[in-house]
């Protein structure tokens, strides 16, 4: 079973490993747990790595666990940020709890003999009493070894730390220890910033159990340019589709730079590297067909958010620059896309509305006398209909399901307007 560690290895996904891991590969199949801290109410493009990483295990005959932290996620593990984390409350935490364990289950298979186990460290935290997490627990911990953890000495050179956050990394051992008594779990995975974390919880396993268990890291995804991966303008990339629409997240895929397109193939596909390869020779001998994004853009979007949404988001890339029908999008489509742009609200009561005036309230000119010389020009299009009318009014049946006009200047310049009533 150390193919594992080949495929992660051509991949470049190897950050650190215990030096028992490829030992224990070789003896066969293991169990292996990722845990994922509901601290927000969805999981986001850094989630999305280790779940792949996870996936990618169970693919070869490896049990996975996915491990919701219900208990973790009350606490907040300290961050290199100079602040505690807002505190938030445990109805909170536990609604977003069942959202996350909803977002986890399609990536993994519930059947066969290495089925898929979802775990709630919620469930063996609650009761537990402070004398026995002192005692049982604390006493295994070195305070002198706690402090070497980056984030927690950056803040003790900051604003301090509370007790609540330096105890984060108790509470994430135990988790593995608890793994490891009812489930033979062996080995734990996580981004590269969680070793201080995972190797604390090697140690408890050691010491409480006297049994080796292991850790592996993978790199942290970032951008050629030494920002972080999963950022936009607009915030983070999310993998629930009502923060990040399937459209936007389409587009966030295949806008990626070319120096990143290898990392992000290699980390977020199942492609092989035969496949990747070709791609990656495609970008170089033919940078403007964007190859090697595309079929990033169409496997993640397709594996976060399903096929049907694939094609109304490459649809909708289209139809905005004239290569496609905008009847054909469905309105939550439509309604995404035209949120991504520059956009306005007009309602049609009063006076008829021209397009003139509505290229200015979409910032597509910057006068009425400008808008009417762009249609003069034959440079102004409404719905992919070009307007040759300089005085053209819209009315409420121009309106795409009800709700939206697209109107485009020149090629590559277009807004939104939203019919209010």
């Amino acid at each position: 079973m150390t193919d594992i560690l080949s495929e992660l290895g051509w991949r470049n996904l190897v950050a650190q490993h215990t030096p028992e891991l490829p030992d224990e590969l070789a003896k066969g199949s293991l169990t292996l747990y990722c845990g994922f801290d509901p601290t927000a109410p969805s999981l986001h493009m850094g989630n999305l790595a280790q779940i792949i990483t996870m996936s990618r295990f169970q693919r070869l005959g490896h049990t996975p666990i996915a491990l919701v932290g219900g208990a973790t996620g009350l606490i907040g593990d300290p961050s290199g940020k100079n602040a505690e984390r807002t505190l938030n409350t445990v109805d909170t935490v536990m609604g977003w709890v069942e959202g996350i364990r909803g977002q986890l289950e399609p990536y993994f298979d519930f059947s066969g003999s290495n089925a898929c186990i979802m775990a709630n460290n919620y469930d063996w935290t609650e009761s537990m009493d402070v004398l026995t997490y002192l005692r049982d627990i604390g006493k295994h911990f070195s305070v002198n070894r706690m402090l070497d953890k980056e984030s927690v000495s950056a803040r003790l050179n900051g604003a301090g730390i509370s007790y609540t956050e330096f105890s984060y990394q108790i509470l994430q051992s135990l988790d593995f220890l608890e793994l490891y008594r009812r489930h033979n779990c062996t080995l734990q995975i996580g981004g590269s910033d969680q070793w201080g974390n995972i190797t604390a919880g090697t140690d408890l396993v050691r010491r409480v159990e006297s049994a080796s268990v292991n850790g592996l890291t993978t790199h942290l995804v970032t951008k050629a340019d030494g920002t972080k991966f999963g950022k936009t303008e607009s915030g983070t990339v999310w993998l629930d589709p009502e923060l990040t629409s399937p459209y936007a997240f389409y587009q966030f895929w295949i806008n990626a730079d070319d120096r990143d397109v290898a990392t992000l193939l290699r980390t977020f596909t199942y492609r092989t590297q035969e496949d990747i390869d070709a791609l990656l020779l495609a970008t170089t001998e033919r940078p403007q067909a964007r190859e090697a994004q595309r079929a990033l853009a169409q496997d993640v979007t397709t594996l976060v958010h399903g096929a049907h949404a694939t094609a109304q988001a490459e649809a909708a890339a289209a139809a905005l620059f004239g290569r496609g029908e905008l009847h054909d999008l469905d309105a939550s489509t439509l309604d995404a896309v035209m949120k991504e742009a520059p956009h306005s609200e007009v309602s049609l009561e009063g006076e008829p509305v021209t397009v003139s005036e509505l290229l200015v309230k979409c910032e597509l000119v910057a006068s009425n006398g400008a808008g009417r010389r762009a249609i003069a020009e034959g440079g102004v299009s409404v719905n992919n209909v070009k307007v040759t009318d300089e005085g053209a009014t819209v009315s409420a049946e121009d309106f795409l399901h009800g709700q939206w006009l697209v109107l485009r200047r020149g090629k590559k310049a277009f807004g939104g307007i939203k019919r209010v009533k």
